[in-house]
């Protein structure tokens, strides 16, 4: 169980290191593995600031450009005992991975958060799964929580139920000291993807081509692995195209060593106050090291 942190941004409580083991002795593959510790630490608004806008961009792919990141970054920044970073080389170094929460109806005033809303809304109207999700932010009795949340490639999955955990015990502390964290629900936008064919195949021989051009699927992976556990406690969910184009080849830039192509596409998880820590459990249970 992770300790509740204290919220005075300057002294933290204890936080469990994740570790990337350096003994596979009983691999049967020669990898080379690097020990990693990491630390979590509330954000810190003079340091944070460029790390966590690039960790946006990432977050939003190609859609990044539809939005004043400074603005959003900046924002996050404003409620810094809310939320974490993760970092390898102490508190005063870029983040490795981050983790928020905004008031949509607090912040409703906000360029930003306006701008959020309406592509939220105009989403959701691109996906039957995705449809419920405009009559929630209209409800004036509503209180959205919107969680984003994300990490450079290659950073371990087992960092997020320490970060998902200490989120809990803040809105609390927040709801507490009579703060605008008193949630009806949470809203978490992430990336999926799916496969597709490749247009590198395109150059191959005639029957080579046929054979693969059929191929893809309509399945939807998860970049983070959390996700998909947040998926199997959401009131709902659904995928969407992203409005700005990847362009030609992007996908292939993606086919992570296999013959397909990968389609990225933005994800929204809609989940109700009252499951929200049962979902938290269930990633702690399904992405915590073993001891």
């Amino acid at each position: 169980m992770v300790k509740k942190r204290n919220r005075d941004p300057e002294i933290l409580a204890e936080a469990p290191p994740a570790k990337t083991d350096g003994d596979d002795s009983g691999s049967d593959e020669d990898i080379d593995m690097v020990n990693v510790e990491f630390e979590w630490f509330n954000f810190k608004p003079d340091i944070d600031f460029h790390g966590t806008k690039s960790l946006l961009r990432q977050l939003l792919d190609v859609d990044h450009q539809l939005f004043d990141l400074s603005a959003l970054a900046d924002l996050i920044l404003s409620q810094p005992t809310v939320g974490s970073t993760v970092k390898v080389d102490g508190e005063d170094t870029d983040a490795y991975a981050f983790l928020t929460i905004l008031n949509l109806h607090e912040h409703r005033e906000k360029e930003i958060i306006k701008s959020l809303v309406a592509y939220i809304l105009d989403k959701s109207k691109s996906s039957p799964e995705l449809s419920a999700l405009g009559p929630v932010l209209s409800d004036s009795s509503s209180q959205v929580g919107l969680i984003l949340a994300e990490r450079l490639i290659n950073v371990p999955s087992e960092i997020s139920p320490p970060m998902y955990t200490m989120l809990i015990d803040e809105i609390e502390a927040a709801v507490e000291d009579e703060e605008p964290y008193k949630f009806t629900h949470y809203l978490i936008i992430s990336k999926t993807y799916r496969e597709i064919a490749s247009s590198l195949d395109q150059e191959d021989a005639p029957r080579t081509k046929k054979s693969k051009a059929g191929k893809g699927s309509k399945e939807t992976f998860y970049f983070h692995p959390e996700d998909e556990v947040l998926q199997r406690h959401a009131f709902l969910s659904g995928s969407y195209e992203y409005t700005k184009d990847e362009g030609e080849g992007m996908a292939d830039s993606k086919r992570a060593f296999q013959d397909l192509g990968i389609k990225a596409q933005g994800t929204m998880l809609l989940i109700e106050a009252a499951k929200f820590e049962g979902a938290v459990k269930a990633i702690c249970e399904y992405l915590s090291p073993p001891q």
